[in-house]
């Protein structure tokens, strides 16, 4: 398994669109701003086919210091939540179709 980059996602874009890699990463960036400031907002971000991003409440709970055994308490906080949508699934599900999409 590899590790893509922005940068590497960007040039593949650009390559792919014919389209100046300035403009790409501006576009791209754009997007990862937007879904930044939407979910700070409280908002749920659905991308049919693809999944649904939104923010949860994780509850306060009672852990255990791994070295010292001593009872910590985390406090409740804000997560991201990802569900993964149809196309996603299935292109996870069976890679070897859907590899290159």
């Amino acid at each position: 398994m590899n590790t893509i980059t922005k940068k590497e996602l960007i040039d593949r874009i650009a390559d792919l669109t014919d389209q100046k890699r300035a403009d790409v990463k501006k576009t791209v960036q754009s997007f990862l701003d937007e879904v930044i400031i939407e979910l700070g907002k409280g908002n749920r971000l659905e991308f049919r086919d693809f999944g649904v991003f939104e923010i949860r409440e994780r509850k306060a709970r009672q852990a255990q210091n791994p070295k010292t055994l001593e009872p910590v308490s985390v406090p409740a906080k804000k997560v991201v939540k990802f569900k993964v949508g149809r196309l996603m699934q299935e292109s996870v599900s069976e890679p070897e179709e859907g590899a290159e999409l």
